[in-house]
């Protein structure tokens, strides 16, 4: 990060600090010598944005075709029969399951 200032020169001077942000896209903060922040351009901000990947749209295809799935005849059936079901059917249920797993 070529272009730094200080934490002072950034709290008295902030909009020098903004300036430089503008020209250079990115001026680092720094504090004892380090590196603390950093103040970006709008335009680097935005490109920083469109750079990330949303995490849920990898999701989105399955979730739909889950809801899909969901909404059949066979599985409306399904819901309703688990819930009418007494406790010991579904306790034989799990049993049957459990032992089909292995």
């Amino acid at each position: 990060m070529p272009h730094t200032v200080t934490a002072t020169e950034a709290k008295n001077a902030f909009g020098a600090v903004l300036d430089k942000a503008s020209l250079h896209g990115v001026v680092g903060i720094t504090k004892h010598d380090e590196v603390r922040a950093v103040v970006l351009s709008i335009e680097q901000y935005r490109a920083l944005l469109a750079s990330q990947r949303n995490p849920l749209a990898e999701l989105e295809g399955e979730f739909d075709a889950l809801v899909t799935r969901m909404q059949t005849p066979r599985a409306r059936a399904a819901g309703r029969a688990l819930f009418d079901a007494s406790p010991e059917r579904l306790g034989r249920a799990a049993v049957a399951r459990r032992r089909k797993r292995g």
